[in-house]
């Protein structure tokens, strides 16, 4: 399914921190997954549908060099990626095993892959750098994934960073690491985000201006109609 470019438009333009705010109004305190790192620094916002893969950890008779050629495998997941789709990975938030390397991070890119949310890590660091795939993770290690962890399955709900993320859900991700809307409150969520976006973007602007916080932030009645008439002007 793909995401209403609508809300991909809208939700471009709000920040992590924003949506963990309207998030923790509507009653959902866990949904930044930790470890989620951008590996470039200053990679431009993500957003899309997530797209869910799970590792468990090691067994040797399954996490071996030949389980990359099973049926079950990272590789026969990537070519179910539709297009767009954000890969959230449960990769148990272990950091001595890459997950993905350069040649795998290639072909995503190649299929139109909007990114990779892992609270795991990759390897082939240079590599994965050079094909200018976005990636939030907890960092890079030389082991491959078989060192540790064992892949099972894809579009399933998982676990990544301690959050859960089911398929299709929407994941934005920026500087401060990765969200997860859950899909049905997506449209409400945008419709506050914005809006929150809004208001302290005017804040902000009476901050610079000098205002004191008591009152401004957050907004008193007092704050809350100067802001409403400000909005009423068009300005």
């Amino acid at each position: 399914m793909s995401l209403d470019p609508r809300i991909a438009a809208a939700l471009s333009g709000v920040s992590t921190a924003t949506l963990t705010t309207v998030l923790l109004k509507q009653g959902l305190r866990n949904v930044w997954m930790r470890g989620t790192v951008p590996l470039r620094p200053g990679q431009p916002r993500l957003v899309g549908r997530a797209f869910t893969l799970r590792f468990v950890p090691a067994r040797e008779d399954l996490a071996t060099p030949e389980s990359w050629s099973s049926p079950t495998s990272t590789r026969a997941a990537i070519e179910a990626m539709p297009a767009g789709c954000i890969a959230v990975v449960d990769a148990l938030g272990t950091p001595d095993a890459g997950i993905f390397g350069d040649i795998l991070c290639a072909r995503m890119a190649r299929r139109g892959v909007a990114g990779l949310v892992t609270d795991g890590v990759v390897r082939d660091l240079s590599g994965v750098l050079g094909t200018g795939f976005a990636v939030w993770c907890r960092g890079a290690a030389a082991p491959p994934s078989v060192a540790r962890l064992t892949f099972v399955d894809w579009q399933r709900p998982i676990g990544c960073g301690g959050v859960a993320v089911f398929p299709d859900d929407v994941v934005v991700a920026d500087q401060d690491g990765a969200v997860v809307i859950p899909q049905a409150l997506a449209e409400a969520v945008v419709a506050a985000a914005v809006e929150q976006e809004r208001l302290e973007g005017w804040i902000m602007t009476e901050v610079e201006n000098g205002a004191a916080l008591p009152g401004l932030y957050p907004p008193s009645a007092e704050t809350r109609a100067r802001y409403e008439a400000w909005i009423k002007r068009g300005l």
